[in-house]
């Protein structure tokens, strides 16, 4: 059968724990390919403590695409102070993002699997396939993209004109490394996630010293925007800065080797301090270089403000920015690809989403404008992303984060997250209306929403579908099924 859950040899006898490493002998050690997928992880493999993720997270989120994002809030129109608005309010969704980290140490699962609690095992996999899959696959290609850019600027740096041949193998070799420490999996990632954060916030104080000082302070846009107009362009730049955190739904993927007594608080803090704290500084430093330099060509007009000597190391920040983002994003595609029922085993799927971002890198390493294609896929992302992390806080908050790791892997009539033939009905309804919200409310270059014009060109899809997703779910699951709403954990 292909869909039906993805279980290891492990998932029948679970190894004993090794005091002297403090990792279980099972599938999740430094250095050893992670035997673990989508199936359940007992409480003798659980190891760890909360505060292992805030470098995990900030590994991934010392990120030249938030500099990017803040120079795109300044080009917006915004001044400083709104542009700083801006860019701590869309990132205020990453503490929505630790806050469904908690389930994956109170399941043992991961996110796209305690979803079937939401949409119940069918509808997920239709579920997982669009807002998970698709966006890491989609994200992964931006990443690859994007270092695959600095690292052919760094060889013309060094007086070497890239052929296509020589740009193709920078792709390649930037995918390997990425893909590595993704199929070696959870334990890897954690131990590497310290050296990679150390290296990348080095450089990023380096270069931050030297684009300081070219800061214009008194800048302003020629028509500066207040009242109403400013709000409403805040509004609209805090949705593109949104769209990365939102991109997250995959939190519970990297705490679910965690005890299942941690904290709760705990797993959504640091993670969400993870994503949060690097996000609003380097979003900060491309919003004030985007006042002393032209930010269309975001790495163009860096460079400019940069003395010779620092190219490089800009370039390779560029460059280690994207593999790191994409080692946790290639890592949980993967999992979803289980998730969507593709009986392969983790490293494998890891593997085949890695060569279809590689696909997409190389289509859009041919893109005329690729800041445009970027904002343009994160501007409608957030149509299906924000109301669906908006279900999911809402039916942890409704279980009290309460769910049957085991019985999350049952997906016959005779489970307990059936529901209805294997469709939850309230979660499908609450994606599809606030969906519908998010659409009519959105602003981007393919399409802008009717209620998004009724307020003045502001993009309120961040506000609306959430809130219409959360308010539907919560009254139908009350309706249809009062009695599932707690779970008893296993």
């Amino acid at each position: 059968m292909l869909f039906s859950e993805i279980d290891s040899p492990m998932s029948v006898a679970a190894a004993a724990h090794d005091p002297t490493t403090d990792q279980p002998r099972g599938g999740d050690r430094f250095g050893h390919v992670e035997v673990r997928g989508i199936d359940w992880i007992p409480d003798d493999e659980r190891h760890g403590a909360p505060r292992e993720l805030l470098m995990l997270w900030a590994s991934s989120n010392v990120t030249y695409l938030y500099v990017v994002l803040g120079a795109v809030a300044v080009g917006l129109g915004l001044t400083l102070a709104q542009a700083a608005l801006a860019i701590v309010l869309g990132n205020l969704w990453w503490f929505a993002v630790g806050l469904i980290a908690a389930s994956g140490p109170a399941s043992g699962r991961p996110s796209y699997v305690v979803m079937r609690a939401l949409f119940g095992p069918r509808a997920n996999r239709v579920n997982v396939i669009l807002s998970g899959w698709g966006v890491c696959v989609g994200y992964g290609a931006i990443n690859l993209s994007v270092g695959s850019l600095a690292t052919d600027q760094l060889l013309v740096w060094a007086g070497i004109t890239p052929s296509i041949a020589l740009r193709l193998a920078v792709v390649v070799i930037t995918a390997a490394l990425t893909l590595t420490v993704s199929i070696y999996g959870h334990a890897t990632m954690v131990r590497c996630a310290q050296p990679f954060t150390a290296v990348l916030a080095l450089c990023m104080v380096v270069l931050a010293t030297a684009i300081v000082p070219h800061v214009n302070w008194a800048w302003h846009p020629v028509h500066r925007l207040t009242g109403w107009a400013g709000l409403g362009a805040v509004i609209t730049a805090s949705a593109v800065i949104a769209s990365n955190p939102l991109s997250w739904t995959s939190s519970a993927d990297f705490a679910r080797y965690l005890p299942a007594d941690v904290s709760i608080g705990a797993v959504a803090l640091w993670t969400a301090l993870g994503g949060f704290v690097p996000a609003v500084l380097l979003a900060m430093l491309g919003a004030l270089a985007a006042t002393a330099a032209d930010m269309t060509d975001p790495q163009a007009g860096l460079t400019t403000l940069l003395p010779h000597w620092l190219v490089p190391v800009f370039l390779v920040f560029i460059a280690l920015s994207s593999i790191t983002n994409n080692i946790m994003t290639a890592y949980s595609s993967g999992i979803s690809l289980q998730a969507a029922g593709v009986r392969l085993r983790r490293s494998l799927t890891v593997l085949a989403d890695g060569l279809l971002a590689f696909s997409g890198t190389v289509y859009a390493l041919f893109v005329s404008d690729f800041l445009t294609a970027l904002q343009d896929f994160l501007a409608l992302s957030v149509a299906v992303l924000a109301p669906g992390m908006a279900i999911y806080a809402t039916d942890l908050v409704l279980r009290r984060n309460r769910y049957d790791g085991a019985a999350l892997g049952n997906e016959t009539a005779t489970g307990a997250y059936w529901y209805w033939h294997g469709v939850n009905p309230a979660g499908v309804v609450a994606q599809l209306a606030g969906t519908t919200a998010a659409l009519l409310a959105i602003v981007g270059k393919l399409w802008t929403g009717p209620i998004a014009v009724l307020a003045g060109g502001t993009d309120l899809s961040c506000l609306i579908g959430p809130l219409v997703a959360s308010v539907v779910y919560a009254l139908l699951m009350q309706a249809l099924w009062s009695g599932r709403m707690v779970q008893c954990a296993a």
